[in-house]
């Protein structure tokens, strides 16, 4: 399977490159008025309007944009949705076998939004099932698929 890996802070998340529909320079989103602070609005997708989402906020880190703080364009269940991180790093081939269950810490895998742990030349890469991530209860924005 082959995955995007990008990164929030000083981590390396990787998500399946099937739903990647394309990858944009950080824009300015319009706000919607009382949505999470992780929504930081709504952007105008060549006619479609499309709902971005900070991850590192969802995800409880710091927010802040610099130069390389880019947009991933997703495609889920029928929907587009963007997603903000710090910077996009490769695309990686990775066999069903090198992605390693993650240690059992209830508070992070209650949600089953991370597939498992990949350690790729000397790094951990966090795999993360961004389908469920995205049509999670608290996210709302698309239906289970």
């Amino acid at each position: 399977m082959e995955f995007l890996s990008f990164r929030l802070g000083n981590e390396e998340y990787a998500i399946d490159i099937l739903r990647v529909r394309e990858i944009r320079a950080q824009e300015k989103a319009t706000q919607m008025p009382n949505a999470p602070g992780f929504v930081k609005g709504v952007i105008n997708l060549r006619g479609t309007i499309v709902p971005i989402i900070d991850l590192r906020v969802r995800f409880g880190f710091d927010a802040g944009d610099d130069a390389s703080t880019v947009t991933i364009i997703l495609s889920i269940a029928g929907r587009e949705i963007g997603i903000v991180v710090d910077a996009v790093s490769d695309v990686l081939a990775l066999a069903a076998g090198q992605i390693r269950p993650a240690p059992e810490i209830r508070s992070v895998l209650a949600d089953g939004f991370i597939r498992g742990i990949a350690p790729i030349e000397g790094r951990m890469l966090i795999v993360l099932d961004i389908e469920r991530l995205m049509t999670s209860h608290d996210m709302a924005f698309v239906e289970a698929a």
